[in-house]
């Protein structure tokens, strides 16, 4: 069992400046407290998002951290340009001596799309080629495509990363049937609907990649992701987390309102009441969030776990709680029931 982080960096309490230095400084925190990955969102032209130069806000994550690995969770690749991001990725890489983990998609919202210049009805084709684009930069010296977007004629790759043919794969799956691809593609991936869904998600990756003759020793990560807050007690942690939840919830829907629609592929309840009510969040003491975890665990039988910490106005010394009491309390419970499956 391994675990990561989730983190849109969306606005919260502080200003940009020292918002920027407590997220740092969280980092520097999960890197010494154990968790794998700090994965990280890209948005733009909202404030669910701080960080929308991903690779700048990473580059200071690659010189503050010594074991954490880190990427975005995704590039939105319809809205970068393939080489320029095949060199970015390269020096993250070698930044970091080999710790860059990349996460790839489309772009969720249509209205940043939009707002690049770039039709919704094209993302889909758009990112496909950009993928194929960015792979064959990231391991050949040399670039030739052509294709209805991109189109490259010898392009030289000075660049390399550390990672060949290169830094491993994400990707953000909501259905079971968009496991196909990424267990044919030894693609990592991650999840965040209800438990059921994920319990199906997991399921067909498993299945798909058993079908492909691969061993289960060699599974990717299928990662479940959650927000978490714990505290003292569980009234206490629950009054923590709505509050914070309340900015973040306003960001999330701060774009959709402005062009008046709202999301079809997700929502986002206001009180998160509700989220640990579906069993999409988490807010308790130690020994609540550390059973109803457990639960999620032996359901939906993943083999990674991604928690968001750090949202809305939540503090960041209660994110650094809660990130402590998680490493500290929670995660020797959810490594104890891994080996239980590989003893069974």
């Amino acid at each position: 069992m391994k675990f990561g982080i989730f983190d849109q960096n969306d606005a919260g309490i502080l200003p940009f400046a020292e918002h920027y230095e407590a997220r740092l400084q969280l980092c520097e925190a999960y890197d010494r407290l154990g968790f794998t990955t700090y994965h990280l969102s890209e948005h733009h032209a909202t404030p669910l998002s701080f960080t929308p130069s991903t690779g700048v806000f990473l580059s200071a994550v690659a010189q503050r951290t010594k074991q954490l690995r880190f990427g975005p969770l995704v590039y939105i690749l319809p809205l970068r340009h393939p080489l320029q991001l095949a060199e970015e990725i390269c020096m993250l890489d070698q930044m970091s001596g080999g710790r860059f983990e990349l996460g790839i998609g489309r772009g969720a919202v249509p209205h940043e799309l939009r707002h690049h210049g770039v039709d919704p009805a094209v993302a889909v084709p758009m990112y496909r080629e950009a993928l194929e684009v960015l792979l064959q930069a990231l391991s050949r010296p040399e670039v030739n495509f052509e294709g209805r977007f991109y189109t490259y004629n010898g392009v030289p790759m000075v660049l390399a990363p550390v990672q060949r043919p290169h830094p491993p794969l994400w990707y953000g799956v909501s259905a079971a049937d968009a496991a196909v691809w990424p267990a044919q593609n030894a693609v990592n991936i991650v999840c965040n609907g209800p438990v059921g869904r994920v319990a199906e998600i997991a399921a067909r990756y498993k299945a798909e990649w058993a079908a492909a003759g691969k061993q289960a020793a060699t599974l990717p990560c299928i990662g479940l992701s959650r927000a978490v807050v714990i505290g003292e007690t569980d009234a206490e942690a629950l009054e923590t987390a709505r509050i914070g939840w309340r900015r973040y919830h306003e960001s999330f829907y701060v774009l959709w309102k402005k062009h008046g629609s709202m999301p079809q592929y997700a929502r986002t309840p206001e009180d998160y009441a509700e989220m640990v009510e579906a069993g999409t969040g988490f807010a308790g003491s130690v020994a609540t969030v550390r059973d109803a975890l457990l639960r999620q665990a032996r359901e939906t039988s993943v083999n990674y776990v991604v928690s968001r910490f750090a949202f809305g106005d939540i503090p960041p010394a209660q994110a650094l709680r809660s990130a402590t009491l998680f490493a500290q309390e929670i995660m020797p419970a959810l490594r104890e029931l891994e080996e239980t499956r590989h003893v069974a």
